[in-house]
């Protein structure tokens, strides 16, 4: 599974609908997870951005289904970037971007 950060802004009727109903939240992530994404965490976070969800999912193509079926409702604006946990990008840095870990002979 890889994992993905969703930057979400609300839009103005967005906004209203969490000012009635607080919860509304939680039942958008059951949905995002029926939908095959697990939401790993979630903050509500000040500037230009409303939340900061952490999702776990297992390819681009999901990912892209909640964002286009959420962004379809006009609630919400969504960020979706690809996530690598700093080990591994470290670890891929260390063997030279090679998925083995030995390097190569260098070039003369």
């Amino acid at each position: 599974m890889s994992l993905y950060i969703m930057m979400s802004s609300l839009s103005e009727s967005g906004r209203k609908v969490l000012r009635d109903r607080p919860g509304w939240i939680r039942k958008v992530n059951r949905e995002v997870e029926r939908m095959g994404c697990k939401v790993r965490s979630q903050y509500a976070v000040l500037g230009p951005y409303d939340f900061v969800t952490v999702l776990e999912a297992p390819d681009n193509e999901t990912v892209s289904r909640v964002s286009i079926e959420l962004g379809a409702r006009g609630s919400v604006q969504m960020m979706t970037m690809a996530a690598i946990p700093l080990e591994s990008f470290i670890a891929r840095l260390e063997r030279g971007g090679r998925r083995g870990g030995k390097r190569g002979p260098k070039p003369r």
